[in-house]
């Protein structure tokens, strides 16, 4: 995931260029809604005009609920880490992505299990589901036969890695840099939203304390200068 300052050809293409580059796995096809940042020729030729191309396709027009498992990660990959405030600042395009690249996507393949609908069937007035098992991103991924990543694959080596609730000190270090974003309100859902959203306000409190540890060590070592001289 990465946000774009505009729906601009270059800044999507380039965006699109890094995802594909950072997948453990080779790209075979891209699916897009009818937004003119994806339909265009620019996009068209990035992805045919290459030696192996990939599959284009899209959704049917007037038809939302085609991408609706991926419309929902609006909610919990974006709101929740952002809010709905209006970014209006361009410089902060790379400090979101480095978010995106570094603690949010690692908290959201490796400790953000979900359940994939196996059987529905209706008995009576009853409608009965049966789910598998919860899994990570990564977890299903490790799993597929035909995805070609090993025991020494990068993506292993990030997993074992990944500390479960605890940012690594060089992603604290970025993120105590980041201008303070506000807490989105709080959810009304369930269990999993009232959870998120105390781990984002402790992530987001760890943050500021970043923020304040660094600004009285910059002015003890200031008041230090000026005593020593």
């Amino acid at each position: 995931m990465r946000a774009v300052w505009n729906k601009g050809s270059s800044g999507v293409i380039e965006q699109i260029w890094k995802i594909e580059n950072s997948l453990p796995f080779a790209l075979r096809g891209f699916d897009c809604d009818n937004g003119s940042e994806f339909l265009n020729h620019h996009l068209w030729r990035y992805f045919t005009e290459r030696p192996q191309p990939v599959q284009f396709t899209r959704s049917r027009p007037y038809h939302k609920n085609d991408n609706a498992h991926m419309e929902q990660k609006n909610w919990t990959h974006v709101c929740c880490l952002l809010g709905y405030g209006r970014l209006e600042k361009r410089t902060l395009v790379e400090r979101i992505n480095r978010l995106y690249r570094g603690p949010w996507q690692r908290f959201h393949n490796h400790f953000c299990p979900s359940v994939k609908l196996l059987e529905k069937r209706r008995e009576g007035a009853r409608i009965i589901k049966r789910h598998d098992k919860p899994k990570t991103p990564y977890q299903r991924f490790a799993g597929k036969r035909d995805a070609g990543c090993g025991s020494t694959s990068p993506t292993d080596a990030r997993a074992r890695a990944t500390q479960p609730l605890r940012t690594p000190a060089a992603d604290r270090r970025r993120a105590a840099t980041n201008p303070r974003i506000p807490l989105p309100a709080r959810p009304r859902g369930g269990l999993r939203s009232r959870c998120l959203s105390a781990t984002l306000r402790g992530t987001f409190r760890s943050i500021a304390h970043a923020e304040d540890c660094a600004r009285i060590d910059t002015q003890s070592s200031v008041s230090l200068r000026c005593h020593e001289l």
